[in-house]
């Protein structure tokens, strides 16, 4: 878990890895530029609970202390569970019943629940469509009274006007 932030820290740093692939480039050498996205550049400080220790850590940070902890702690169980299965079947490896799969690959199997998560915590946290967001929002909003629906209209013009945005 700690070696998920120490290396996060020493990656985020060099632009191959933080830039975003526009395109398939097969020549060698050849490195994208960018500005790194926020994600990558701003620290913000963190408390740990039971020491009080502050810590500045950047979001990329915090996403692979996430994973980590995943890796570390829970992804060694899908061994177990394919071994659950196995048993279940009484079969001695996957070999005959998936092709390809048995011996040596039955040891990959933590790959597959690590697999899972990332793709959902990414889809859920991490790239989370703000489009789908506002129109969930937009859904919960139409399903207020017209007199709730008019109280937030009140509080969102009051809001706007306190800071300067519209003129009242």
């Amino acid at each position: 878990m700690i070696f998920a932030i120490i290396w996060c820290s020493f990656l985020q740093k060099y632009e191959y890895f933080t830039c975003r692939q526009e395109e398939i480039v097969f020549k060698p050498f050849v490195y994208p530029h960018c500005t790194p996205d926020e994600i990558y550049t701003v620290y913000r400080t963190y408390t740990i609970p039971p020491f009080g220790i502050e810590m500045q850590l950047t979001d990329m940070q915090i996403h692979a202390l996430v994973l980590g902890v995943f890796a570390s702690l829970v992804a060694p169980f899908g061994g177990f569970l394919a071994s659950g299965f196995k048993r279940a079947f009484k079969i001695k490896d996957f070999g005959d019943s998936i092709p390809g799969h048995g011996g040596l690959t039955d040891r990959f199997d933590c790959q597959v629940v690590m697999g899972m998560f990332t793709y959902v915590y990414l889809s859920n946290f991490v790239v989370a469509d703000s489009a789908t967001a506002f129109t969930n929002l937009l859904e919960k909003v139409m399903q207020l009274s017209d007199t709730e629906q008019l109280q937030l209209f009140e509080l969102l013009g009051d809001g706007l006007k306190s800071r300067g945005v519209v003129q009242g």
